[in-house]
Parts: structure tokens; C-alpha cells; sequence
């Protein structure tokens, strides 16, 4: 088992393994909230905490709705939950980002400790305090900061995911392999759920991203690293109404930041992108013009003032933050569709 700490600006624990639960200390009266999907692992959460009120839903983006969320709080008012409940969330991404925006502003702010049940969830949602909610007219729009009182990660629930969504939660760590310049975790190729490195391999994906947010956890500086893909691959996800996957999304997005980086005179880090697709093998997309993203694009959280900052990597371990000249942005996107006609998808 792999065990982590985090120690700013909220101190809680990660665990990484097999046996977490027997690890567990969940205070107050418990409420779990689940994704259907893991019902089964969710059940056994309940069972060994004494969660009495528990709340099944549908995983998916759509679960990151407004209306979803009212639902939940809801349902945490009419059992009573009081100020010093303790919320139990199990699931990918999505419930993982609703149950802890849930958690931040029941009764302005309750515990909660994390059971992610997914890749991306372990990776990424999990860790850092992130919550939040779609609109319509983006990704991640609404949300706050709320760190858990620990996060529980479970792997033998990954071994029932679709190969597809235990390959895409790798996206993240990939990314942080380029944010930290750690080859290791560039090589994703031959992980499995059954694969004995990989308990490892989550572990120094998630020490990445700890590293990060401890030293900035609302996001005023150095956290912006950890949307590399993202600007891109939010306005794809918001494009396609959620059709496209997150952790295929931000693939698409790390090609596209690997084509702004060797504009601007850095490494040229496409093929390794490209790698990392192959491994994936995503469905085609659909063609979208550069001005069907740009309304999706100038909402991006990244925003400062009236300007779009990207995140550019000019070599593994070497970023950059800054405006790019809109010229060089639609240049990059031609390039970007012509290099996925290559690989057969688009």
C-alpha cells in the first residue's frame, strides 16, 4: 500500500492499495454518496463505516449539473444531516467533483473523505480540493475549494472498469510525467488494473500533483501547471456536450499544447503525444471549426482580465504560462487537425 500525505493548506492522508477501508476513520453521522456503476464497492464502503443514509446516482458529466446537485442537497436535508456529518463519496471524476462541491456548501461546508474508484478519480479529482459543476456554457464553472479528510483509493474496484475508462484516467498522469519531467510516468504502455507496477505508478503520478497544489492550492500561480490539455480539451468535452471523455479530451488537448510549444521554439513533443493517442486508440472526432471552439475558449477559468493564458510545454519538466497571438493559435489548430487526419482521427 502506498501512503501519502498531504500537508497544506488542510493536512489529510492518500492511500493507494488494497486493504483501505481496514484504514478508515470516519467521524459524525455518515451519508455516502455513490455512482451506480460501483454499487457493489460502495455497498461495502457503507457496510464497513455504519452509513446508514446513502444515495445512489448516475456517473457521467451529467451528474455535475445544478439540478443533480440540488437533488443531493435535498437529500441530505430531509435525513437531517447535521453540521458535523462526515459525507462519504464513491465514484469517478464526476461524483468525485460534485460530492465535494456537496460537501463545501451543505450548511456552508461539511467533511468529506474521497473513494475514487476510477483512474482519473485517483489522478486527479481526488487530490487538491478542486469541486465544482458544469453549465451549459462550459466546464467547471461553479465550484470551490474543499479539501477532504482523506482519500481512500481502492484498487481492486478498478479491475470491473471498461478498458477504454482505466486507459483515460492515465491521460493525468501522463500530463504530470510532462509537468515534472518524469519519464517514468511517461510510460504508460502495459499498465493494466492486475498490473503489479501500478500501485507505484498512481502513487508518483499523485506526489506530482501534491507537490504542486501544496505550494499553491488556489490556484494563484504555479497550480495553473496542472491544466496543460485542459483549455483545449474543456472546450472539446463542452463541444461535443460531454460525447468526448475527459482523459481523451486532454490527450487532445497535450497535442495540441505539444504544437504551441514547438512554435515557440521548444522541444518537439508531438510524437510522444502521439504515442500516448496510440495507446488509447480514442473514436475520430468530428471536425470543428476554430471559431465553434472559441466562444467554449474564452470562458476558460485561465482567463485573466479580457486574455486567454495557455499552458505551453516547451520540454518535459519546462512550462510556460502566457497569452499566445491568435495567428499562431489558428496555425497550431491546422496543424493539430492535419497530424489526427494522419493517425485516422478526424
Amino acid at each position: 500500500m502506498q501512503r501519502l500525505s498531504v500537508r497544506e493548506p488542510v493536512p489529510y492522508p492518500i492511500l493507494i492499495g488494497e486493504g483501505v477501508l481496514e484504514e478508515v476513520r470516519a467521524e459524525g453521522p455518515l451519508a455516502l454518496l455513490y455512482d451506480k456503476k460501483v454499487e457493489a464497492f460502495a455497498l461495502e464502503v457503507a457496510e464497513a463505516l455504519g452509513a446508514k443514509h446513502r444515495l445512489g446516482l448516475e456517473g457521467g458529466e451529467g451528474a455535475k449539473s445544478l439540478e443533480t446537485y440540488g437533488q443531493v442537497l435535498s437529500f441530505l436535508a430531509q435525513r437531517g444531516l447535521p453540521r458535523d456529518a462526515t459525507l462519504l463519496v464513491v465514484g469517478g471524476g464526476t461524483l468525485t467533483d460534485l460530492g465535494g462541491f456537496v460537501a463545501a456548501t451543505y450548511l456552508r461546508g461539511v467533511a468529506y473523505l474521497a473513494f475514487p474508484t476510477t483512474t482519473l478519480a485517483i489522478v486527479d479529482a481526488s487530490v487538491g480540493g478542486k469541486t465544482g459543476l458544469n453549465l451549459p456554457e462550459g466546464k467547471n464553472l461553479v465550484g470551490a475549494f474543499h479539501f477532504p479528510q482523506g482519500v481512500y483509493a481502492e484498487l481492486k474496484a478498478l479491475r470491473t472498469l471498461p478498458e477504454a475508462v482505466f486507459k483515460e484516467g492515465l491521460v493525468e498522469a501522463f500530463k504530470h510525467g510532462l509537468i515534472a519531467g518524469d519519464e517514468a510516468l511517461l510510460g504508460v504502455e502495459g499498465l493494466a488494473p492486475q498490473s503489479p507496477r501500478l500501485e507505484a505508478y498512481l502513487a508518483r503520478a499523485v506526489a506530482v500533483k501534491v507537490a504542486i497544489t501544496e505550494k499553491d492550492p488556489l490556484e494563484k500561480g504555479e497550480r495553473r501547471l496542472l491544466n496543460l490539455g485542459h483549455t483545449l480539451g474543456h472546450a472539446l468535452e463542452a463541444k461535443t456536450r460531454h460525447a468526448l471523455p475527459h482523459g481523451m479530451a486532454v490527450a487532445y488537448g497535450l497535442l495540441y499544447a505539444a504544437l504551441l510549444g514547438k512554435a515557440l521554439g521548444g522541444e518537439d513533443l508531438t510524437g510522444l503525444v502521439l504515442r500516448l493517442l496510440r495507446w488509447l486508440s480514442p473514436s475520430a472526432l468530428s471536425s470543428i471549426p476554430w471559431e465553434a471552439l472559441l466562444p467554449y475558449l474564452l470562458r476558460d477559468k485561465k482567463k485573466r482580465a479580457d486574455t486567454l493564458h495557455w499552458v505551453v510545454p516547451l520540454a518535459p519538466g519546462r512550462l510556460v504560462v502566457r497569452p499566445l497571438p491568435e495567428g499562431l493559435l489558428k496555425e497550431a489548430y491546422a496543424e493539430w487537425q492535419r497530424l489526427l487526419r494522419e493517425e485516422g482521427l478526424l
